[in-house]
């Protein structure tokens, strides 16, 4: 079965460049409407370029359909004014890749608070922001498939990361969050973590890797968790042409009574605590205290 987007609207963030540039023109190249959204800012942030208009002349010269949008991910009106601006250009807006982001890498030592505020501000806000600006759209149409971007970083830590890790596990709580929020109105949310070979990192993967890990490589898992017959709650790490379903477990659980309801008792218990023999994938957040209570009923 051939995955198109005729007849749907997409929006993408970060897409002058990088992962969000080749999502933009495959959307666009299957059929897509697509806004490409980018403030043209370096990787730290600063500054601005003509980047969304030259993704924009790409797709079109192909025969695509595109406008560009140069508004600022944290900024809710712009962010209201190009969901407007889409739905009123296309009539609707079907799809929602949220890509923009910063760099700012320091040691937490060396880390100040206002870099790790600026980047969980532009990932997390950012993703919330735009969000919230298409929500009830797709509320309205009953539709929508939303694809939010993690990190290995946020999924596992990465020394000199600490504002990005925690912006990006902080998206898969919001992901989760939304997929649950959405369900009844056909919306689907999923989160790509991906690694590639992009102006974000091209002075961090040596130069055989950073041509293996194209963005081409990450656009199929992209593309999947947007289509119509998409999963939704989902976590796919994508690289080089290599897939993988990432999860949030909780495992079995011991409960503790009397004398062992201790510090003393969750040291003695620990290896069982720890045990992975029976973990479970959790599939909203009160799957824990339901756990709990079956232990203490047991």
């Amino acid at each position: 079965m051939t995955i198109r987007f005729d007849g749907r609207t997409a929006i993408v963030t970060g897409a002058g460049g990088g992962l969000g540039r080749v999502y933009a023109l495959e959307l666009a190249r299957r059929g897509a409407n697509v806004v490409v959204n980018d403030l043209g800012a370096a990787r730290d942030g600063s500054g601005a370029s003509a980047a969304a208009e030259a993704v924009v002349e790409e797709i079109r010269s192909a025969g695509g359909t595109a406008i560009a949008d140069g508004g600022d991910v944290t900024d809710f009106d712009a962010m209201t004014r190009m969901v407007e601006g889409a739905r009123d250009r296309f009539g609707s807006v079907d799809i929602l890749i949220n890509n923009a982001g910063v760099l700012r890498d320091k040691s937490f030592a060396n880390m100040s608070p206002a870099d790790f505020e600026f980047v969980l501000r532009v990932h997390l806000f950012g993703s919330a922001i735009v969000t919230k600006a298409a929500w009830e759209t797709m509320r309205f149409q009953r539709y929508g498939r939303i694809l939010m971007t993690a990190s290995s970083s946020g999924l596992y830590g990465n020394f000199g990361q600490a504002n990005y890790g925690a912006a990006k596990l902080g998206i898969v709580g919001l992901a989760r969050t939304l997929h649950l929020e959405g369900a009844k109105y056909g919306i689907h949310v999923n989160t790509i973590a991906p690694t590639a070979g992009t102006r974000m990192t091209e002075d961090i993967f040596p130069a055989e890797a950073f041509a293996r890990f194209t963005p081409e490589s990450v656009a199929p898992a992209a593309l999947y968790l947007v289509s119509e017959d998409a999963p939704s709650n989902v976590i796919v790490g994508a690289g080089a042409g290599v897939f993988q379903a990432a999860y949030v477990t909780l495992t079995e659980g011991v409960a503790l009574h009397g004398d062992d309801l201790s510090p003393e008792g969750v040291a003695a218990n620990w290896a069982a605590i720890a045990d992975r023999s029976r973990e479970r994938v959790p599939q909203s957040g009160m799957e824990q205290a339901q756990a709990i209570l079956r232990l203490l009923t047991a």
